[in-house]
């Protein structure tokens, strides 16, 4: 890797992004008017509202950051700029860590707004440090950046890139434990939410919920959900093509 030249992939994504309001709107405000839903929906069960807001505190992020980055990754291939790049002394992880650099710093601002969101203005209350809530917050929108480009390879359109959505995501929004305890599901879908990043992301923000200080089992999580998306950022790399289909 080259770090000038994935400096330079950064401020060009970036720029990219500056002169896109409605995909600012979709990464920036979008989880926040949700959380904000989700307070009042919850409204009559603050307890409720504390435990099912801290996880979709992570999920929200991770969800449109796949999203985001798989569309705008795919339309970099499907017009032709990333076979240009690709055909310059540019490697592919050079261009995925631009990439993963340039929605990484919009996950960071994301993920602030979210955590100050919920718990100063909406009331989230958790036994754990609000810090520790910005921290799994952000992994997990970083986690949902590796994914979309790593999805977004297998995609011959934006409409296809939306699909992988429900195909990868909503099957572990599912299992991750937010709507029935993982332990309390069939032993087969407790094991296979074993290996789903997602159940890790919530269980971070679980954790944060009943603990006042860093557990071995937060450490665990954050570990978890930081080495999928590196993970996923590597497949991503092998599986770059440097030719549009």
């Amino acid at each position: 890797m080259n770090l000038a030249r994935t400096l330079a992939t950064a401020r060009r994504v970036l720029r990219q992004l500056r002169h896109d309001p409605r995909t600012i709107a979709l990464m920036l405000v979008v989880p926040c008017l949700l959380l904000t839903l989700l307070k009042y929906v919850f409204d009559a069960s603050p307890r409720t509202y504390d435990s099912a807001g801290a996880s979709l505190l992570g999920i929200f992020p991770l969800i449109t950051m796949f999203l985001v980055t798989s569309i705008a990754t795919l339309r970099e291939r499907t017009s032709g700029t990333l076979e240009r790049l690709l055909s310059m002394p540019l490697a592919k992880a050079d261009l995925l860590a631009g990439y993963a650099l340039a929605f990484g710093v919009v996950a960071v601002v994301q993920a602030t707004l979210a955590t100050v969101l919920s718990v100063a203005v909406l009331g989230l209350d958790v036994s754990g440090s609000a810090w520790l809530l910005l921290v799994a917050a952000l992994a997990d929108a970083f986690l949902g950046t590796a994914l979309g480009l790593f999805v977004s390879a297998f995609a011959a359109s934006e409409f296809q890139a939306v699909q992988f959505m429900p195909a990868v995501l909503l099957p572990q929004l599912l299992l991750c434990g937010l709507f029935v305890p993982r332990g309390d599901m069939q032993p087969v879908l407790t094991d296979l939410s074993n290996v789903l990043p997602m159940s890790y992301a919530a269980d971070g923000m679980t954790q944060i919920v009943h603990h006042s200080g860093i557990t071995g089992d937060f450490v665990r999580d954050l570990v978890v959900v930081a080495c999928c998306a590196l993970l996923a950022l590597g497949l991503g790399a092998a599986t770059l093509r440097r030719r549009t289909a």
